[in-house]
Parts: structure tokens; sequence; C-alpha cells
């Protein structure tokens, strides 16, 4: 397994960390090239929960990327130092971010990954719950709200915002979801699919394929033995 690219992401990169936050990292490596010929294929991803890492092979990583997957694209994204390692493939790959972009799918990936959170929200009730679930409730309205936040942000402009501006916002707005103001949430939610319906984007309607493959070939042939 050969690193190319990791950081910190979530909570700490998004500026949202508290006390008992854990710190989450993700990344992407390459697998020898050779391996994909033989009878076992390598693993696409490797995941730990002790420390929280995840790690994707780089052809995982770029079907993720080009589907808007959130929690792989802002790998592309991070301040500089959430990085904690950057080779010249991984540099390569940053500068090449946007390549990964485009409109449906940043659309349908950041409303559809806040609406999971939503119906998460719904599950829970009327917010007459222990302390230990109005944590996690809240947990969930920040992500909503933050993904909102992003990806309208990212359909608007072309460039996904990591570091939040006003982190306090957003965990005041979890904060009043978990007491139980879902109706909060619910009208953030269908104020973002107005605004997606309403906004003119730069994004283009199609991802550029080509310089992704391009990136990944040249991933593969590095990674063939000498």
């Amino acid at each position: 397994m050969h690193l190319l690219l990791s950081g910190i992401v979530g909570s700490v990169a998004y500026g949202l960390a508290g006390p008992g936050s854990d710190t989450d990292r993700i990344g992407i490596f390459a697998a020898p090239t050779v391996a994909f010929h033989g009878l076992h294929p390598p693993r696409e991803s490797v995941v730990t929960t002790d420390p929280d890492v995840t790690l994707h092979e780089a052809r995982k990583w770029c079907r993720l990327a080009l589907s808007a997957n959130p929690t792989a694209t802002e790998l592309a994204w991070l301040p500089e130092e959430c990085y904690e390692t950057r080779t010249v493939f991984g540099e390569r790959l940053v500068s090449i971010r946007s390549a990964f972009l485009s409109a449906p799918r940043v659309r349908d990936a950041y409303l559809g990954y806040a609406s999971q959170q939503f119906r998460k929200l719904e599950a829970r009730g009327d917010g007459t719950f222990s302390a230990d679930v109005r944590r996690r409730t809240a947990k969930h309205a920040r992500h909503l709200a933050r993904l909102v936040h992003q990806g309208r942000k990212l359909y608007a402009s072309g460039v996904l915002e990591i570091r939040l501006e006003d982190p306090q916002w957003f965990r005041t707005f979890g904060e009043r979801v978990a007491g139980g103001e879902l109706d909060a949430a619910r009208a953030l939610l269908a104020e973002a699919e107005q605004d997606f319906a309403r906004v003119r984007t730069p994004l283009p309607d199609r991802p550029d394929e080509a310089t992704v493959e391009r990136w990944l070939l040249d991933v593969r042939a590095a990674h063939l033995p000498h």
C-alpha cells in the first residue's frame, strides 16, 4: 500500500470539534498495479475505528469523488494544516479537484445526504429523550446544516468550503433541533432545495473524466514493478 494523500476530516476540519469529538482521518492509497491481475484483487477500502481512519484505493476514491460523495470529496479541499500526507500524486490530485465536480451530482449528493440526516432526526421523536440521544440528535442536526451549507456554496461557486466561517451557528442550530425544533431542520432542508433549483451554477453537467483518467493511469504506471 502506497499512501498518496491523507488528512484530518470531519468536525476538526469543519471547526465544529468539541471536547468529546473524535479525530477522523481519510486517505487515498495506490495498490501495486500487478495485484489487479491476480486471483484476489486488492481491497478497495481499509477502515479502522481506533483510531478512526478510512483509506480508499485510488480507483475507489475516484469513483466516490466523481459521484460527489461529500466525505470523499472533502479530502481534496482541506485547509493546508489538515493534510498529513501529501505526495507528488496527492498534490496533483488536489490540483485537478474541480475535474471531479458536476452540477447534478453535487446537488443530488449533498441534498441526498442532508435528507438522510433529516430522516434520522424525524426518527428521534419530539425531543423528550435522554442526554446521550440528545447529543446524537444535535450531531445529526449539525451535519444536516453543514451539508446544506457546503453543498449550496459548492453548487453556487465551484469551491468547497471545509472550515466553516461561523461554527457557533451550527452548534446552536444543533441544540435547537435536539431540543425539539424539528421544524427548523425541515425548513432549512426545504430552503436548500429551493436554492439548488434557482441558483445558476458554474459547475458543468458532467465531470471531466478524461483528466481523472490520466491521473489514475499515471498512478498505475508509477506502481508497476521496476
